[in-house]
């Protein structure tokens, strides 16, 4: 038996010594699990769950073990997330998707790891007639301590990288400001366009603005919409804007804000309606997107991406409000950007 132990460990350092060494990212990933898993495993010792003091010193034996093969889990975990559901580690995909990518990683760990070290102390345990941790009770014992030690761990993970954090959350909003800013010019030349087919057309009534839209070297089915909208609420009030001008309409009560830049100032009208049924009215619109539950903004119009600890914010042209983007709908802000 030590004969095969000794030639399994050859073949195994012949096997890791085939591959390249690790670069410094992947020793740094090795690092931080070996130390959260060992953070974990001495949680277990000082709070001794699921009668763990039964084992007494043998304890600190298992759990070295355990500290060992703990780190092997989560890379089994790893795989999951990345292969299974499609989630690879990249650091360039931004703060949201990293901090996504961490959860799903610590909500399938979590009960693994905890089903491992419930399945490894099953035996000695079992041996000496100690309380079984296979139990229903053992494991959410095991899962809720995980859980608990995986919260704090991850406190002091984002707090020792919070400054790799914050100069990729920097690098994504200066990326993402600059996709903005070629995507109103796209959209401004594409109204002045339209506005100058549109002033000579109307030297000649016969002719439609149908036609008009049709002559222009458009690159989006967005530039032959109309310039300007007339928006109705329930009453008889109405409000007609340029659709270029339009700042953002936010929800109040039972009524709208119009908020738009008109003759050189900023105009707020309301309208009693929903804003449900103002993105309705603006689906042909892509630059109009909802960011909150109470607003609706026109991307055209926003001066700078504001983003921080996690939080993101738009600067209004010409009102220079700031308008909050919610959590649900930063996905959606962001596909904008990049797709318009």
């Amino acid at each position: 038996m030590v004969g095969n132990l000794l030639r399994n460990a050859h073949n195994i350092s012949i096997y890791f010594r085939t591959f390249a060494p690790m670069n410094e990212r992947q020793k740094e990933t090795l690092r931080v699990r070996i130390i959260s898993v060992g953070i974990t495993c001495l949680a277990f010792v000082v709070f001794k769950p699921i009668g763990l003091e039964a084992l007494g010193l043998m304890l600190y034996l298992h759990f070295l073990v355990i500290w060992i093969l703990g780190v092997g889990v989560c890379y089994v975990t790893e795989g999951i997330v990345t292969h299974i559901l499609g989630l690879p580690s990249s650091l360039d995909k931004g703060v949201e998707y990293i901090i996504r990518r961490n959860l799903w990683f610590q909500l399938i760990n979590t009960p693994l790891e905890a089903l491992f070290i419930c399945v490894y102390l099953h035996f000695p345990m079992s041996s000496i007639g100690a309380t079984d941790p296979l139990s229903w009770r053992g494991i959410l014992q095991a899962v809720l301590l995980l859980a608990f030690c995986s919260f704090v761990v991850g406190l002091y993970w984002r707090y020792k990288f919070r400054s790799r954090y914050l100069a990729l959350e920097l690098e994504e909003t200066r990326r993402m400001n600059e996709q903005l800013h070629l995507l109103q010019q796209e959209a401004e030349n594409r109204n002045k366009r339209y506005e100058e087919k549109l002033a000579k057309s109307q030297s000649h009534a016969e002719q439609h603005l149908e036609e008009v839209a049709e002559e222009l070297p458009i690159e989006s089915e967005t530039a032959i919409q109309p310039v300007t909208i007339t928006l109705t609420g329930s009453t008889n009030e109405k409000v007609t804007l340029a659709v270029f001008h339009l700042l953002y309409i936010e929800s109040v009560g039972n009524y709208v804000k119009v908020v738009h830049w008109r003759d050189g100032q900023v105009h707020s009208d309301m309208l009693r309606t929903t804003s449900k049924q103002m993105e309705e009215m603006f689906q042909a619109y892509p630059l109009i997107i909802r960011c909150h539950r109470a607003f609706l903004v026109n991307l055209g119009q926003v001066e700078q991406i504001i983003s921080s600890s996690g939080t993101m914010h738009l600067l209004i042209k010409h009102s220079h409000d700031t308008i909050p983007v919610s959590r649900s709908n930063m996905a959606g802000i962001k596909a904008a950007i990049e797709s318009a």
